[in-house]
């Protein structure tokens, strides 16, 4: 970072930054530096403002959604031209919605529910069946 923006720093500066053990005038010092370091941010890193979706686009989706959970690549690009949207924010809002629905109804989910034990087969807390004596002569 030093060299990124015209200024070294000794190694002893260095280790006690990274052991969060520095001086206030050391810190002043670096401040100016670090603002400029996370306001130029990484190169292709940045992440997309998050997509603020109108309610009428909101109502088309959760329409479109009730049909059919599962769009095909060319169905969310159909979507996002009508509703004037990017591919990828609609594809995305699916995914999520999905996630959605498996919070809200997970006994809608693909896994199978757990099997009932029915009040005739079991034995009680704690007996497996080999432990559980039969009244059959030997």
């Amino acid at each position: 970072m030093g060299k990124l923006y015209g200024n070294d720093f000794s190694q002893t500066t260095i280790s006690r930054f990274e052991a969060l053990n520095l001086s206030f005038k050391n810190m002043c010092k670096l401040k100016p530096l670090l603002e400029k370091w996370l306001s130029d941010g990484l190169p292709g890193r940045r992440r997309k403002k998050r997509t603020s979706i109108e309610t009428n686009v909101r109502v088309a989706l959760e329409r479109n959604f009730s049909t059919n959970q599962k769009p095909t690549s060319e169905e969310i690009l159909m979507m996002a031209e009508q509703l004037n949207m990017e591919k990828e924010v609609i594809r995305v809002w699916f995914c999520n919605r999905r996630q959605k629905e498996k919070r809200i109804n997970p006994s809608s989910s693909t896994t199978p529910p757990l099997p009932q034990s029915s009040p005739m087969t079991h034995k009680g807390p704690g007996y497996s069946p080999h432990m559980v004596r039969r009244n059959t002569p030997h």
